[in-house]
């Protein structure tokens, strides 16, 4: 079905409303804003939660209501608020029965809100929830490398486990008063728990959320190392804060200071046949780079020869300034999880 079908499919009465909550977004306000009011399905009412900005964002997302480009705009002002409370606070002020969340900083598709909300109408058995999807918005060798390092293509993803970011997702106010709202004690990380909170809604099928792949929102990754870094650190320590994926987390361990200590010590120091060593690893950084590199390929083919060469390279660099940010994040979020309930 294509995008325009979909969009047109969509019961022009289902009252949505769409949320999002922002700190200090300033003019990446008005990559959503502008694309919100190029919807061909416009939202019924739409309501940002800012958690206090200190610069021009408020500002900006005035305009848009007072100019009239978005007259369904309301906007709340939190001070403090985390992105979990900002969102539930949003979700609470909304009066449509179907709430569509979103970020700052993406760019939506034209048929976003319409795809994202038609399994409401069109599915045999009524969801609870849509689960939209994501597409990297990328410029550049570096940009290139990165979202194909940290994002997957559509043709990664298994719908049935599929588990949604809160920049393109819909639900039920319902099923979101049953959830228990987004987790307001976790700073990160807080979509992945509301998420099961949403499949614990319906324990006897694969996932809760139907899947809309064309309801699509532009992302822009991050755009140099020290950005990139701290947000991979915030990431794992929520992971440790919600004692999320440990075993992934163990396995990187076991990887870095097991494996890859053995494997550079035979290439330096072994006995006999030091080249296994090295053949080792790089066999390992294959590996591990094989499939990024594939989506280089796939985000990179505006690139010249010179640049995609260049993004190659980034890409191993970049997955171990991750691995690593994760590896000091998530023991700070474990300790941070034993001290609560040490209190508790």
């Amino acid at each position: 079905m294509s995008e325009q079908s979909t969009a047109n499919s969509a019961q022009p009465t289902l009252t949505v409303s769409v949320i999002a909550t922002v700190y200090n977004e300033g003019e990446n306000m008005r990559r959503l804003l502008n694309s919100l009011a190029a919807q061909t399905r416009l939202p019924d009412e739409i309501i940002i939660c800012d958690g206090g900005s200190r610069d021009n964002t408020v500002a900006i997302i005035r305009e848009y209501v007072e100019n009239g480009q978005l007259p369904q705009l309301r906007l709340l002002v939190e001070p403090g608020a985390n992105i979990s409370h900002g969102r539930n606070v949003a979700i609470a002020a909304a009066h449509g029965p179907i709430i569509a969340a979103t970020d700052a900083g993406v760019r939506l598709s034209p048929t976003w809100l319409a795809a994202l909300v038609a399994p409401f109408a069109q599915e045999a058995e009524t969801p609870i929830a849509v689960a939209g999807f994501f597409r990297p918005d990328v410029d550049g060798p570096f940009q290139v490398a990165m979202g194909a390092t940290v994002l997957p293509l559509l043709a990664d993803i298994n719908p049935h486990k599929f588990l949604p970011s809160s920049r393109s997702v819909a639900f039920t106010k319902t099923a979101w008063e049953k959830a228990g709202g987004y987790p307001e004690w976790l700073d990160y990380c807080e979509d992945l728990l509301f998420d099961f909170a949403i499949n614990a809604q319906r324990p006897n099928q694969p996932t809760a959320f139907a899947w809309a792949p064309t309801a699509l929102v532009y992302f822009r990754p991050r755009t140099d190392l020290a950005s990139f870094w701290r947000q991979y650190y915030r990431y794992a320590r929520g992971d440790g804060k919600a004692n999320l994926w440990r075993k992934r987390h163990v396995v990187r361990y076991i990887t870095y200071l097991v494996f890859v200590p053995a494997l550079l010590g035979h290439g330096l120091w072994g006995f006999f046949a030091r080249w296994l060593g090295w053949l080792g690893l790089a066999a390992g950084v294959v590996a591990y780079c094989w499939r990024p590199w594939q989506r280089v390929n796939v985000l990179g083919r505006r690139l010249s020869a010179g640049e995609r060469g260049a993004a190659y390279l980034l890409v191993p660099i970049i997955r171990l300034v991750g691995d690593v940010a994760k590896m000091v994040g998530y023991p700070v979020g474990v300790r941070w999880r034993r001290q609560r309930d040490q209190k508790s």
